[in-house]
């Protein structure tokens, strides 16, 4: 997959407590991934941010 030519192959997911998952967001590096999902999880939501291979994924 491509946004605006980028190879992004990792994704952020946002699960919530209903099980419902939604895409946050596409990342070059599982690193840059990571960090985004640790960042959205300090903020003190309920919610379960999890990174995932986009070929792995089922969203």
């Amino acid at each position: 997959m491509t946004e605006g030519g980028a190879v992004l192959p990792w994704l952020v997911i946002r699960q919530d407590e209903g099980g419902n998952r939604y895409r946050v967001g596409r990342y070059a590096t599982r690193a840059e991934a990571e960090r985004v999902a640790t960042r959205l999880e300090t903020r003190g939501h309920q919610q379960l941010y999890v990174v995932e291979k986009a070929d792995r994924a089922t969203t």
